[in-house]
């Protein structure tokens, strides 16, 4: 179970990649999501940030980081000092992962499992080939295990700015020069914290020190 098959070889810009992956069958998870849901962002972008997978809203739209967790992203950025417009958002999986239940068949978000993140893992190889980003940015548990291996932990790490260890999961596969990377909590997390003032501060605090590296 791979999307290897679906990636066109020798592409050379994300336009060309984005189409391409809307024909993948790479995993099951294409069977009930919408839609494919690529990256987005400045093809110059000196920071990518990779998120888990897309949500309800991203499924529906075809968008990554549109929804509620999108609005507290975009916020996070702006109070770092970044800038939203020359950054470039993802995810690892690229297929929105659901059950429904209750009244209507409301879509509840489901975490994607190892097989499914290792089998979408060629697109985000894809991606960084062709933006060779300075600073990748981890939103997340699993976004952080999808590029640092499955015994990475976030909570021991956040906010550090690392180089691309040696000891990633199957690191040869991405480009990892000149590119650092920090791990940060999914903007998620922070409309399901108790106190979300203080889980929000966390992220732009996160954020902040990508900023100053740049």
């Amino acid at each position: 179970m791979t999307a290897a098959p679906f990636v066109p070889p020798g592409v050379t810009d994300l336009d060309q990649l984005r189409e391409a992956s809307k024909a993948c069958h790479g995993c099951e998870l294409y069977r009930n999501a919408s839609q494919t849901v690529f990256g987005a962002g400045s093809p110059d972008a000196r920071v990518v940030l990779v998120g888990e997978q897309p949500g309800d809203i991203e499924d529906r739209r075809g968008a990554p980081f549109v929804g509620p967790a999108g609005k507290v992203l975009d916020r996070a950025i702006a109070e770092a000092g970044l800038d939203r417009s020359q950054m470039y958002v993802t995810n690892a999986v690229k297929h929105f992962k659901f059950k429904q239940s209750g009244p209507g068949k409301r879509r509840i978000h489901q975490t994607p499992d190892r097989l499914e993140i290792v089998a979408c893992r060629p697109w985000l190889v894809a991606e960084f080939a062709l933006l060779k980003p300075e600073v990748i940015v981890a939103l997340g548990a699993t976004a952080a295990k999808a590029l640092l291996g499955p015994d990475f932990r976030v909570t021991r790490s956040r906010g550090v700015l690392m180089p691309w260890p040696d000891s990633a999961d199957d690191p040869a596969d991405f480009p990892k020069d000149p590119a650092s990377i920090l791990a940060t909590i999914h903007p998620s997390a922070v409309l399901r914290a108790d106190n979300r003032d203080e889980a929000f501060d966390g992220l732009v605090a996160d954020l902040a020190v990508v900023a100053g590296a740049l």
